[in-house]
């Protein structure tokens, strides 16, 4: 994944130093996926190059630094996050203080911190989150970590998407749709 990631880049204009830059962030991002997971194929293993590519080809993002933090944005999986002091040492004050400003879920006021964070933080929170919703149906998880995981897209990633960007938006209603009817499914057949 990492050599796709610094090719894609390439392709897309980035320079070399961005490139380097990517690369480190996505190996630090790695670290804890090499430790933990049992497979290569596993969502989260995949996770921090997946999001880049969603930046880089959904949405046209080639800035190094967002490119960086979004391999290192981890909204799910607490025990994959890399610590802010890590990221500062290894990436960058200006890689870590885009990860500290991306809001996570779980907050009560979401919307409202996806609105007023600048565009390219709201971007990377937009990727990082549809590459995990994308992959929900790989989790195992009960239904209701499902359900909620599909209102909160609903309610608050669509509704931001649509403000955002096109593609991301019309990736995310695709995204419930399916999903929603996955679910729908499921809780029938059950």
């Amino acid at each position: 994944m990492a050599a796709s990631l610094v090719r894609e880049a390439r392709h897309f204009g980035m320079g070399s130093a961005g490139a380097a830059r990517l690369n480190t962030a996505h190996a630090l991002a790695m670290r804890p996926r090499v430790a933990r997971l049992d497979s290569q194929r596993h969502p989260a293993y995949l996770h921090p190059g997946h999001t880049v590519l969603i930046l880089m080809r959904d949405a046209g993002v080639v800035d190094p630094t967002l490119l960086a933090a979004a391999a290192l944005v981890e909204s799910e999986d607490e025990d994959l996050r890399i610590g802010l002091d890590q990221i500062h040492a290894v990436v960058g004050d200006d890689v870590a203080a885009v990860v500290a400003a991306v809001p996570l879920p779980g907050r009560a006021d979401l919307t409202e911190a996806l609105v007023v964070v600048p565009e390219g933080v709201r971007l990377v929170a937009l990727a990082e989150r549809l590459d995990q919703a994308r992959h929900a149906h790989m989790r195992e998880a009960d239904g209701v970590w499902r359900r909620r995981l599909l209102e909160e897209v609903t309610r608050v990633y669509l509704p931001v998407a649509q403000r955002t960007h096109a593609k991301l938006a019309m990736r995310f209603s695709h995204w419930s749709e399916a999903f929603g009817r996955r679910l729908a499914t499921a809780e029938g057949s059950a």
